[in-house]
């Protein structure tokens, strides 16, 4: 398996706005186990994403899907900063 978690900042006051355009369309990227996007408890405008999937390969190919291409440009003008994005190799999906 392959693993990110980021934390993402949106322009002020625009976090609902960036969440709803990142959820849309992530149903149905191939080899995706866990796409989940959290709001952060202490900072109004930031997000945390986990993500789960079958190998990098399905990462990197999710990427080009159409759905996902709609939803990087419209949410990178509402992008302030991305402050942490790790790569990970989870070990368990319980």
């Amino acid at each position: 398996m392959f693993g990110l978690i980021g934390k993402m900042r949106a322009q002020p006051g625009k976090r609902s706005e960036l969440v709803a355009i990142l959820s849309e369309g992530t149903g149905a990227m191939p080899g995706c186990r866990h796409y989940i996007i959290m709001e952060d408890a202490a900072e109004p405008d930031a997000i945390w994403i986990t993500e789960v999937w079958d190998d990098e390969a399905s990462h990197r190919a999710s990427l080009q899907l159409p759905a996902v291409q709609i939803a990087i440009a419209k949410g990178r003008p509402l992008i302030a900063g991305i402050d942490i994005s790790v790569k990970t190799t989870p070990v368990s999906d319980a």
